[in-house]
């Protein structure tokens, strides 16, 4: 999946914003007004942090080589995912859905109006 699929697939997803607090090549997108993926658009390849299922993480890792511990986020609940290479692009979108599920799941009913 090129950046370009990502930002896409991401942005089509209800209430997502984009932003780059973190610098120009940082890009970071959240739903209601928390993160759910960042992607370092200058990374070669390229990459984004997705938060997942603590559970669900751990066996991701052990069976995928391109699924490691959340760069500089909890890795507890964070996943760092490399977009260009061998994963199924099926793959990665359903690990792009469960972070935006998890992130919609823990915004207060009264926030999402």
């Amino acid at each position: 999946m090129n950046v370009e699929e990502f930002v896409e697939y991401c942005m089509a997803k209800p209430g997502v914003e984009e932003s780059f607090p973190f610098g120009p090549e940082n890009l970071v997108l959240k739903v209601y007004g928390k993160i759910f993926t960042i992607a370092d658009l200058e990374e070669m390849p390229l990459r984004a942090n997705l938060k997942c299922d603590p559970e669900w993480a751990v066996e991701l890792r052990e069976e995928y080589e391109e699924i490691q511990p959340g760069y500089h986020m909890n890795k507890k609940h964070w996943n760092t995912v490399y977009l260009e290479g061998s994963l199924d692009t099926k793959l990665i979108k359903k690990l792009i859905d469960r972070s935006y599920d998890l992130v919609v799941a823990s915004i207060p009913a009264r926030q999402k109006k």
